[in-house]
């Protein structure tokens, strides 16, 4: 096969215009679509825990998985610390490429597409984890995640409460105004953790310090609460007291992966827990009676990566977002790399420029 297309480039400004055309809860709903099917299909994927290098300051990771007919990876960092320089705590880029030719597809920002995945997994889990009828919730933690896991929730569960709490009080007031015109949405300052979880059904922690915290405790969690732990996703960083841990039902993302980041870290490594696959699948409950606590322990996968870049690259492609770019070289003839170099500077000198997003196949 002769490739003559160019690779999509999406950057963060065409990513985060691309979300708002759509709308970010029709967006969360769409792609918490494509990470069920994704899950639902999984024995197609290689499938392998990410590959992560840690330093004082935080983590960066490589995220790579494939179906045998697509390839993704994504690049992310996790760095608690960074908002006292005015980044992101969270940052990430990601391709997606075809496996017959190794062609990358798409170039992107995955930091917007992140937050989006993160929020719509944790809504697709609590779909078949939580209570029926489950109305109201918890955030622990108003930082970025903030706004998207309450859009999720709201759109997918019919969340219409939201109790939100952050040791800062200026991340709640941002939340706060950030969502002050969603129909139906109703959010209250909470003045601690525990005036936060008081009549929750659903408890989101989404929290950024890279240390083991104890977050909740036993106390605080009542009979048939369901948890949605999001901030514990690499080694040393937990969020949840471990005798919650060892009182619940457990569901992950990729058992090997949340064995070493994850909040079981805790546990034993043969404590017994279920992937999320199973649960969606239908070959294991998500809760087995009313008054049992219910957990999702989620660190982040890249199979939910595989389809954010999925349907990032066909959503760019209905709104014509993007660009696209020589990203790796195509000489006519492959074997002359350095007479296509030569080519390549006498264009350079005719001041050549980039197309746009028409030159995308």
């Amino acid at each position: 096969m002769k490739h003559t297309a160019r690779t999509l480039f999406l950057d963060a400004t065409d990513a985060a215009r691309l979300v708002a055309a759509i709308g970010p809860q029709a967006a969360i709903v769409d792609l918490a679509g494509q990470v069920r099917q994704a899950f639902l299909h999984w024995d197609d994927f290689d499938k392998s825990a990410r590959l992560a290098s840690h330093s004082a300051r935080g983590v960066i990771e490589l995220m790579p998985v494939s179906d045998g007919s697509q390839y993704a990876f994504k690049y992310v960092n996790g760095h608690p610390r960074n908002a006292e320089h005015g980044m992101p705590t969270v940052m990430a880029c990601g391709m997606l490429a075809e496996v017959e030719t190794g062609f990358p597809l798409m170039l992107a920002d995955l930091t917007l597409a992140t937050a989006l995945r993160t929020a719509a997994t944790s809504a697709l889990a609590a779909r078949a984890m939580a209570r029926p009828g489950a109305a109201t919730m918890a955030l622990i933690g108003n930082g970025a995640q903030a706004e998207f896991q309450v859009l999720a929730f709201h759109a997918m569960l019919g969340v219409r409460e939201i109790a939100a709490y952050d040791i800062d009080p200026a991340a709640t007031a941002r939340l706060m105004r950030n969502l002050a015109g969603v129909p139906g949405l109703s959010i209250r300052r909470a003045g601690s953790v525990e005036a936060a979880l008081a009549g929750a059904d659903i408890v989101s922690t989404v929290t950024a310090d890279k240390t083991r915290a104890t977050i909740l405790t036993p106390s605080m969690v009542r009979p048939g609460m369901h948890l949605n732990a999001v901030g514990g996703d690499c080694p040393g960083k937990t969020e949840l007291h471990a005798d919650i841990l060892r009182r619940a039902r457990i569901v992950v993302e990729y058992e090997p992966q949340t064995r070493i980041e994850g909040e079981i870290q805790q546990l034993p490594a043969d404590a017994p827990v279920t992937e999320l696959w199973q649960v969606l699948a239908g070959h294991a409950p998500g809760r087995a009676s009313a008054d049992e606590v219910t957990v999702f322990d989620s660190v982040g996968f890249a199979l939910e990566d595989y389809a954010a870049l999925r349907w990032l690259y066909v959503a760019a492609q209905a709104h014509r977002a993007g660009r696209a770019v020589e990203l790796v070289a195509m000489p006519p003839d492959p074997r002359n790399l350095y007479g296509w170099m030569l080519a390549q500077a006498g264009d350079n000198e005719t001041g050549r420029s980039t197309p746009r997003q028409e030159a995308v196949a």
